[in-house]
């Protein structure tokens, strides 16, 4: 798979820039957090991260590695990356973290390890000191499932914690996480992947992978990844494994290849906009897709009306009250699509009331 053979493995690989320069900063001051929460949704890069942080902390061949003791630096195979704080993954603890067999990185899911009894014997272990590296690395993921009895357990561990132990906690929903335990982690939020970072790796994998595919596709392929690097190197493959990988062949797999949605509905004519979805339906597209580029298309055009400067221009001529009025009818059709027994339906109300609306101001 795409993702897990193009998984970054060093800080500079990282796909999200705004996070790769917080990164950098934490491991190149004076004193690291002995607590840090990952914000973001799914497919942003936050386990990865952890994995790296991990190896940049306990790397022996980079900055760190001048802690060492002049037997430790002997039996390290070189030791010319001390000015970097980038993993250099040949050494002994690199490697191991890599292959998940070090036995101080310890990865835990708290969907399955939530409990008090669980929080406990964490707590247990990380008063011993590492057995092989600099740094003990807890990585909690989905860190929001914990019990409030089991944050209770912890909090006592993040304010007082041993000196050689890092807790990583990583999460999709802040705020679930006791406000006690927010206040005593270094937080870095991923935020949304922005398309521009998306590009930038889907371009990696492509030179890497030698696939001849149209580049114009590859913002169309970040549109519709949920704001996700995992999700975009998803599509890709798919695209990749169908031989899909023109322009047209790319928006037909979307779910986007007809005229222009807005071009149709600024004509002000319902059954030429009809006609589109009807057109839309019976070439097999998507319109879980089709109504989240349109409602993003939308925001773009809102954003920009507004004065706000955004990364690339939308192609809607439409005033900023109608903008706001097609949103709020869009959304209620994105929210209608799992209740309705066709799928076209709510798209289909959408526009009649929006055609409807619009007429209805016209005529005063």
């Amino acid at each position: 798979m795409f993702y897990l053979k193009y998984r970054p493995k060093t800080i500079e690989e990282l796909d999200n820039s705004h996070v790769k320069e917080i990164v950098k900063k934490i491991l190149l001051s004076d004193s690291l957090p002995h607590a840090l929460l990952f914000i973001g949704q799914k497919g942003t890069g936050k386990t990865s991260t952890a994995r790296i942080f991990a190896k940049a902390v306990n790397c022996l061949n980079n900055k760190f590695s001048r802690s060492l003791t002049p037997e430790v630096k002997e039996s390290s195979k070189k030791t010319s990356g001390v000015d970097t704080v980038e993993p250099c993954n040949a050494c002994k603890n690199c490697l191991s973290i890599d292959s998940s067999s070090s036995p101080d990185v310890i990865e835990l899911d708290a969907a399955s390890n939530r409990g008090i009894e669980d929080v406990r014997n964490l707590i247990r272990e990380s008063n011993f000191y590492p057995m092989t590296n600099r740094y003990r690395i807890y990585i909690i993921d989905e860190a929001h499932m914990i019990t409030n009895d089991a944050f209770n357990a912890l909090l006592k561990t993040l304010e007082e914690p041993p000196s050689s132990v890092i807790f990583i906690l990583a999460t999709t929903n802040q705020e679930k996480i006791p406000k006690t335990i927010l206040s005593r982690c270094f937080l870095i939020n991923f935020a949304k992947a922005k398309k521009s970072d998306i590009v930038s790796m889907l371009k990696k994998i492509i030179k890497k992978e030698k696939i001849a595919i149209d580049e114009q596709l590859l913002p169309l392929i970040a549109s519709h990844a949920d704001n996700s690097f995992r999700d975009a190197t998803k599509i890709l493959e798919e695209l990749t494994t169908q031989q899909m990988l023109t322009f047209e062949e790319g928006k037909q797999f979307l779910g986007l290849f007809l005229e222009n949605f807005f071009q149709t509905l600024q004509k002000r004519d319902l059954q030429a906009i009809l006609s589109w979805i009807e057109e839309f339906n019976q070439a097999g597209g998507n319109f879980k897709n089709l109504i989240e580029q349109l409602l993003e298309e939308l925001r773009i055009a809102l954003l920009t009306r507004s004065g706000i400067k955004m990364e690339e221009a939308a192609d809607v001529e439409l005033e900023i009250k109608e903008i706001v009025a097609l949103m709020k009818l869009l959304t209620e059709a994105y929210n209608n699509l799992k209740i309705s027994p066709i799928d076209s339906l709510p798209l289909e109300i959408a526009v009649v009331e929006f055609y409807n609306r619009d007429k209805v101001v016209s005529s005063k």
